[in-house]
């Protein structure tokens, strides 16, 4: 089909604009849809669901003193051990679960050789929470 006019210029001009009417009628078919569908995806179910309080039950390790004074006697619990019965009851604090805490003292006077021997002990049968205890200024 041929498009003319009467003008005997030949020239014809193009048509420059947009033809928005599909794009609006998409549009408002789109919007539509989704004014349907949006009560539908939004649906649940109401349950009025029983309450309960409860506090977590936290077990708080128990803590044991090992001192050594300039002497170099050991201590556990102000109980004066041997390094032999000392390692046998590190080994038995290590199974215990949660694992308790090695809260270590050691005098100013105290060779350095025995607290390490005393330290290695403890990381020999799997101890890892040890803290060491200081007096303040």
């Amino acid at each position: 089909m041929a498009f003319g006019s009467f003008d005997n210029s030949g020239h014809s001009q193009q048509n420059a604009e947009i033809n928005m009417v599909p794009l609006i009628d998409v549009m408002l078919v789109l919007l539509v849809i989704f004014i349907i569908t949006a009560p539908l995806l939004t649906h649940a179910v109401k349950l009025d669901l029983p309450t309960a309080s409860s506090k977590v039950n936290q077990v708080k390790p128990e803590n044991i003193q090992i001192a050594i004074d300039g002497d170099g006697k050991l201590y556990w619990n102000g109980e004066v051990v041997e390094r032999k019965g000392l390692q046998a009851r590190l080994a038995e604090a290590s199974k215990k679960d949660p694992q308790p805490e090695i809260q270590f003292r050691a005098d100013k006077k105290t060779p350095y050789q025995r607290v390490t021997e005393v330290l290695s002990d403890a990381a020999k049968v799997g101890m890892t929470r040890i803290g060491f205890v200081s007096e303040p200024n």
